[in-house]
């Protein structure tokens, strides 16, 4: 039997990684959840998922930090990352820039709220890729 697929979401927003995580579960995938940067760091490094969901906006550290180190180590760099941004309501709140984030080699992004089919269509396209 081939292992479940394995995907890490890092999102310090509970009531998004339980709804997320339902719609994951919809489909033969093994979630890993954390709550901020250092933590999906950490998860990555031990369970090497097959593709990241990673929110930008978090605390300890931010999206772009984490997906910048991810991109950094050879043995992850080859994971796909999804970008989950509400970046557009936060404008203002945040001092990350949207430029600092199209710079980063992220494979796609992804605006919340998120309908679940397209968060769903989203993952499959990365991982067949």
């Amino acid at each position: 039997m081939k292992n479940k697929t394995k995907i890490l979401l890092v999102d310090d927003d509970k009531d998004f990684v339980e709804a997320t995580r339902l719609v994951l579960d919809s489909k033969p995938y093994e979630v890993i959840v954390a709550y901020d940067g250092d933590e999906g760091l950490a998860k990555a490094r031990k369970e090497k998922p097959d593709l990241i969901i990673l929110d930008i906006i978090m605390p300890v550290k931010d999206g772009f930090s984490a997906a910048e180190q991810l991109k950094k180590d050879p043995e992850l760099k080859k994971i796909p990352i999804i970008m989950l941004t509400s970046f557009a309501e936060k404008v203002g709140e945040t001092s990350l820039s949207v430029s600092q984030g199209l710079t980063l080699d992220t494979e796609d992004y992804v605006d919340k709220p998120v309908a679940p089919q397209e968060l769903l269509r989203r993952v499959e396209r990365l991982l067949k890729k």
